[in-house]
């Protein structure tokens, strides 16, 4: 069963986060809460995403759009990553001839490539 909170218990548990810059964040659809009775309603998901949201405002003082923009290719750089480890698994599930032939084609790693 999933806990919901509310547009004011997000600004009391999110440090520096306030009820326009959240307003702000779900109008960048940054946040997504859901509607329950008719208002927001946010998840524990919601609410670490506000907290990374508010820390990159403040941080690095980015206004609400900037942020948004900053998670949204946060979001892209772990969905890759997720489909590569998809692939690496597929690839290590191929004979020991294709990968011969796939680390061929695709040449060295890279020494310096970061996890």
């Amino acid at each position: 069963m999933s806990v919901y909170y509310s547009e004011t218990e997000v600004v009391a548990r999110v440090e520096g986060l306030t009820v326009s810059r959240l307003r702000a964040f779900v109008s960048t659809r940054s946040l997504r809460p859901h509607e329950r009775d008719g208002r927001l309603a946010f998840v524990e998901s919601d609410l670490a995403r506000a907290r990374l949201l508010a820390e990159l405002a403040e941080d690095f003082d980015l206004d609400e759009d900037a942020a948004a923009l900053v998670v949204t290719l946060l979001d892209q750089i772990h969905g890759l990553r997720a489909r590569l480890r998809t692939l690496g698994d597929a690839l290590a599930d191929e004979p020991d001839e294709v990968r011969a032939r796939l680390r061929l084609r695709l040449g060295p790693a890279r020494s310096d490539a970061q996890p």
